[in-house]
Order: C-alpha cells, then sequence, then structure tokens
C-alpha cells in the first residue's frame, strides 16, 4: 500500500495530550479500513499545541464568548435592517433589499474566509516571522480588496436582473444608484473588516488561543453593522444627488482605479495568484446563492403576514453562517496539520460522512460539531429576548412563533455543519484549500436557507394564528420567551 495513502492513526489514537507514541498498532478505522505497520508509516506531522490540547469545555468557552458577541451585532443588525427599511432610498430603490443578503454575505464569502486562511497559516507556523507575516498579510488583504470591488458590481448586477425577471421597472438612475452604493459598501467593508481580522488572528496567536474559534464570529458580529450602516448612508447619498450626472460614474472610476495597485501587491504570495486567477467560481456562486435570498426577503418584507421578518433575517443567517464557518476554519485547519492536499486520512475516507459519526463520535471535529450545535437554540433565545426589550410588540412574540423561529435555526445549522464536513473532505480530497472554497458555498447556502426557513417561519405562524381565529380559541399568551 502506498505510503502517502496511508499516512497516519486518529490523533485521540496517537496520544497527542502526551506527545506521539510508538510501537503499537492501531484498530480498525470507522470506515472498516486497517492501517498498516509502522515500518510503512509515514511519519504524522503533529498537531499544533493549541489544537491538541483542546476539549469540549476549553472549546465551548473559547467559542462562546466571541459567538454571543457576534449575535449581539446580528441583533443590532436586524434592528438597524428594520430602521433602514423605511428610509426614502429603500421605499424607492426596490432592489436594494435584494441587495442586502450577498452584499452583507460578503463578510462570508471574503472576510471568514480570510480569517480562516490566516487562522490556518497562524496554526501551521507561517506567519510567525515577521518578514513573512508582512507579506502573507499585506498580499491577503489586497486580494480580498479585488474580490470585494469585482463582487460588490457582480451583486448589483444580480439583483438588477432578479427584479427584472419578477416584474420591476429598470430605472438607469436607481441602476446606477445600485451599482456605485454596492461596489463603495463592499470595498469599505472589506478594508475594514480585512484589518480587523488581522489584529485578530494574530493577537489571538500571541496569547495562545486558537483563532479558528474567534476570528470568524467576530468577523460576523461587526460584518453586518458595518456592512448595513456603509451601505445605508452610501446609497441615501447618492439617492439624494441622483440628479447629480458624472457623481456616481466618477466615484465607481475612482474606486476601480485602486484595482490595478491590489492585484500587484497581492502577487507578492503565489498561493494568493493562485487564488486570484482560480478562486472566482465559489464567491461568484454563493453570491448568486445569497441573492435569491434577497429576492426572498425583497418580496415577503412589506407583507403583514411576514412583519418583523427584517428584524430576524440576519441573525437567523448571521448565526448559521457564524458557526458553519467555525466548523469549516477547524476542519480544515485539522487537516492542512494532519495531511496533505489531495490525501484524506483514512478515517475520514468517505465523500459523503455517516451524521453520527458527524456528531456523535469523540474525534475532535465531532465534539467542535457538538458545541456549536448545542449554541443554537440558548444563543437564539438570548438575541430574542434583545430584539424584543428593544422592539416590543413590533415583532411575534408568543410561544408558537419561538418555537418555529428555533427549530428553524436547529435545522438550518444541523444541515450546515454536516455539509461542512461533506464538502471539506470532497475539497480536500480533490486538492483544493477548503479555506477557500467551502465557507463562501456554506455561508451563501446559510443565507439561503435561512431566509427560506425564516419566510416558512412567519408564514406558518400566520397560518396557525389564522386558524385559533377561525377557531374562536384564545391564542398563546404573549411576552419574550
Amino acid at each position: 500500500m502506498d505510503g502517502t495513502e496511508t499516512r497516519q492513526r486518529r490523533p485521540e489514537e496517537l496520544g497527542l495530550l502526551h506527545g506521539l507514541s510508538t510501537g503499537r498498532l492501531p484498530e480498525a478505522s470507522e470506515d472498516g479500513l486497517l492501517s498498516v505497520p509502522e515500518s510503512q508509516r509515514v511519519a504524522p506531522k503533529p498537531l499544533g499545541p493549541e489544537l491538541s490540547r483542546e476539549t469540549t469545555l476549553s472549546i465551548g468557552l473559547q467559542v462562546t464568548v466571541p459567538f454571543l458577541f457576534a449575535g449581539l451585532g446580528l441583533s443590532g443588525a436586524g434592528i438597524l435592517l428594520n430602521y433602514f427599511q423605511h428610509w426614502p432610498v429603500f421605499t424607492e430603490v426596490k432592489d436594494l433589499l435584494t441587495l442586502v443578503p450577498p452584499l452583507v454575505g460578503l463578510k462570508g464569502n471574503l472576510e471568514m474566509t480570510l480569517a480562516s486562511r490566516l487562522s490556518t497559516a497562524a496554526n501551521t507556523g507561517q506567519i510567525d516571522g515577521p518578514r513573512e507575516q508582512h507579506r502573507v498579510i499585506s498580499s491577503n488583504l489586497a486580494l480580498i480588496q479585488v474580490q470585494a470591488a469585482v463582487m460588490g458590481l457582480l451583486a448589483a448586477v444580480a439583483a438588477l436582473l432578479l427584479g427584472a425577471a419578477s416584474g420591476q421597472e429598470l430605472d438607469a438612475a436607481e441602476a446606477e444608484v445600485l451599482c456605485a452604493s454596492s461596489v463603495i459598501t463592499a470595498f469599505l467593508a472589506a478594508c475594514a473588516l480585512g484589518t480587523l481580522m488581522v489584529c485578530i488572528v494574530i493577537g489571538a496567536r500571541k496569547l495562545g488561543v486558537n483563532p479558528d474559534n474567534i476570528a470568524t464570529p467576530i468577523a460576523a458580529s461587526l460584518g453586518d453593522l458595518i456592512t448595513l450602516s456603509i451601505l445605508a448612508f452610501v446609497s441615501s447619498f447618492f439617492h439624494k444627488h441622483r440628479d447629480s450626472r458624472y457623481l456616481t460614474p466618477l466615484v465607481c472610476i475612482g474606486f476601480t482605479a485602486l484595482t490595478p495597485l491590489c492585484i500587484l501587491i497581492a502577487k507578492q504570495n503565489p498561493p494568493v495568484v493562485k487564488i486570484l486567477k482560480f478562486g472566482w467560481f465559489p464567491i461568484v456562486l454563493a453570491m448568486l446563492v445569497s441573492s435569491f435570498g434577497g429576492l426572498i426577503l425583497n418580496k415577503t418584507i412589506s407583507k403583514q403576514q411576514f412583519r418583523g421578518m427584517a428584524v430576524f433575517a440576519p441573525i437567523i443567517c448571521g448565526v448559521g453562517g457564524n458557526l458553519v464557518a467555525i466548523q469549516t476554519s477547524r476542519i480544515s485547519t485539522y487537516l492542512h496539520l494532519w495531511s496533505t492536499p489531495g490525501v484524506l486520512p483514512l478515517w475520514m475516507k468517505k465523500r459523503w460522512p455517516n451524521p453520527r459519526s458527524t456528531f456523535c463520535s469523540s474525534e475532535i471535529n465531532s465534539t467542535s460539531a457538538r458545541v456549536l450545535l448545542f449554541l443554537v437554540v440558548p444563543g437564539h433565545l438570548i438575541f430574542f429576548s434583545i430584539i424584543y426589550l428593544v422592539e416590543g410588540q413590533s415583532v411575534p412574540n408568543d410561544k408558537t412563533f419561538v418555537g418555529l423561529y428555533l427549530l428553524a435555526g436547529l435545522v438550518q445549522v444541523t444541515i450546515l455543519l454536516y455539509l461542512a464536513e461533506a464538502t471539506v473532505r470532497l475539497t480536500w480530497n480533490r486538492a483544493l484549500d477548503p479555506d477557500d472554497h467551502c465557507i463562501p458555498y456554506l455561508t451563501g447556502l446559510g443565507d439561503l436557507l435561512g431566509t427560506s426557513l425564516l419566510a416558512l417561519c412567519f408564514l406558518a405562524h400566520w397560518l396557525l394564528r389564522s386558524e385559533t381565529a377561525l377557531d374562536g380559541t384564545p391564542e398563546p399568551a404573549s411576552g419574550p420567551s
């Protein structure tokens, strides 16, 4: 049997808490494959000290605080969206609401992907030296600026096309406002969040904390707030000055002119050059998937039976994207440390893993999946309580709605965590980097799943209330859960 095909036993079997042990044969793997004798074994790469010492408690402690902090940001984003939807620019430029999920979702496509790449680089010691650190960071920041400018324009075009396909009239002035607002928002948000991610990853590395556990939640916590705020104010500015013939084209040209400079900086790092050439498909596809979620939001948000949906949409989409990004980043780091691209460890050979092994085994990735899944219900209850305290009776708050809402969140995250395990295995088996290819797909799918399940939640709640009213039975008591 080929040496690269039979690399290692599970980290748990190797006793990483006390160093890598040798001299005994491993047991059969979950997939029924037996390992080979020590004489034929390729020496495994030791896991990083932070990863090898992680337990359920340590993962929970590291993830919970950033997750709750992220939830506060997502709650704030929901409240802001509920407020912004009544601004003249949002009521008159209808496609602007369609733009919200894909544009806000860029934090999953770009900033969370950046955080995952930097976390992997930090855990594998690639940015420990100051010279290498500067090269890796500057090239990655330049990369996301290029991606943000292009994706901002594509998101606006997708919103316009979806609007036209659904029967909305296309106005040239509104199209200019939409495109200019999208490009500038994406560019400025990527700059702010990218810089923040760099600081967090470097700081976590110095403090001995696994950046996989904290970088993506913090990106989620501030990403929605920053992106929504920039979009609202920038689009309002352009909407007020929409009669100025040359304003929006000049501003777009000015920001676009920075793109060649960013490309030159990005070319310092060969892995980044590869992403710049071949890494567009995942983020473009993720943006298109998110755009369909935006179309659902646009078509439902103004209807009576969906009253309050604007508040909850950023939360349910953000929580799902946040948790799946953490899991994807962790599995990617695990594979970078434990294997080589194109070769899966023996215990991860199945392309479509058994859901039982994803959530119920003793492996570190299964442990983290359980921790993340456990956070869904208490997290949503906390965020729901915050929304209720701020918005009061303007949002549904009876027990039936809370139950449906929690069920929607749990279903969304369960599906995403399973798909994270499956897609990381698939991309790694094809010698692709999961940091760059999986997170965009999964966060985009999280937006679509979250928006769809939330719309079903509101619709089911409205139908149940209507049926209750027809039967003449008293409605469930209202109040915060």
